[in-house]
């Protein structure tokens, strides 16, 4: 079986080359390079592809994640042979022994996403230091889960894997971050390996736009949240009417009351906007809404005994609640993603 080396390059210069001419001889892997668009200016360039390279044009740049997505169908309809795909950008700042690397982990977990991991250890231009930080902790809130180079090029997986990334919507930078959510809510572990830093002329290659390509990643991961967020406001706000409305009885029935009303409102849109905007899961209504049931039956029961526990401590009734949901919202969002609406690959 062979794993095909996936390649998308717009504008590309001769590190291109050079990283192909290293896999020459190398029949464990197919090469194919994705030209999203780069124009007549640059054709010198793929014309000087090592030989048994595929190459797939788009005839105006579409964006990163439209070629890799461009590659993901040719493999699947046309590569029979490929059991692995191992994604590599085009600048040169992914070494072969790392793509190695990360390909062989892939091999012993073809279930899983491998990211090629960045430590941003030496000269490492200031954009990308702090783009990464924050974007780590942010995806890290949104998900539930802990990447640490959330931006690599680098990342190897199966065909099932395939299959479910040939689906992610998002067009350019953003897709990367959304092949992480996928993965995340999906319930696809994501195993990283640890690979050398490297940026070529302080990354002048890139065509990364700090300010509008960090926007759409970060509105990415918004979409994926921002469902749980509007449950929370609903779920907060109306628990807060209610238990001023039920005042007057014993102070744990009002409680309770409060709680358990919020909860089966807020809960009700949140499975609605959950299975047709955010997970989009492709599991039978019927099942769907069972599952739902089971798991908001457990988060109301935790978020009673946390509310019971807050208040007898003396807390005020909204900051036991703002501080209950939170700690709650990372734990719902993660159970709804791997096991209410969860979606198979084709």
């Amino acid at each position: 079986m062979k794993t095909a080396l996936i390649i998308p390059a717009y504008k590309p210069a001769q590190e291109l080359i050079g990283l192909l001419k290293q896999f020459e001889g190398n029949d464990a892997f197919l090469p194919i390079v994705v030209d999203d668009g780069s124009g007549e200016p640059f054709r010198p360039v793929f014309d000087a592809l090592p030989q048994g390279v595929t190459l797939l044009r788009h005839p105006e740049n579409r964006g990163k994640g439209a070629a890799l997505k461009t590659a993901f169908r040719h493999v699947l309809d046309h590569c029979p042979e490929c059991a692995l795909a191992v994604t590599a950008d085009a600048d040169g700042q992914h070494r072969y022994g790392d793509i190695l690397k990360v390909c062989e982990t892939a091999a012993k977990n073809p279930e899983a996403l491998v990211l090629g991991s960045r430590k941003f250890e030496g000269e490492v231009p200031l954009r990308s230091r702090l783009g990464n930080g924050i974007t780590r902790q942010v995806f890290a809130i949104a998900s539930g889960v802990k990447v640490y180079d959330t931006q690599t090029g680098l990342r190897a997986f199966g065909r099932e894997g395939m299959a479910r990334f040939a689906e992610v919507p998002g067009e350019r930078y953003e897709y990367e971050i959304n092949m992480l959510l996928t993965a995340a809510q999906s319930g696809m572990p994501v195993i990283e390996e640890w690979i050398e830093t490297v940026y070529l002329n302080d990354n002048a290659s890139s065509h990364f736009n700090p300010f509008k390509d960090s926007l759409k990643i970060y509105l990415c991961i918004l979409k994926f949240s921002a469902s749980s967020l509007l449950a929370f406001v609903i779920d907060y706000l109306l628990a807060l009417l209610l238990k001023g409305i039920t005042s007057p009885w014993p102070a744990a029935l009002s409680l309770n009351f409060s709680v358990i009303v919020a909860r089966i409102v807020s809960g009700s849109v949140n499975f609605a906007v959950n299975r047709k905007v955010v997970f989009k899961g492709n599991e039978s209504l019927g099942k769907a809404i069972a599952k739902y049931v089971a798991l908001a039956a457990a988060i109301l029961v935790l978020n009673l005994l946390l509310m019971h526990g807050f208040t007898a401590l003396g807390w005020p009734f909204a900051l036991a609640k703002i501080v209950t949901e939170v700690l709650l919202f990372s734990l719902s969002f993660i159970m709804q993603g791997k096991f209410v609406f969860r979606k198979k690959a084709k």
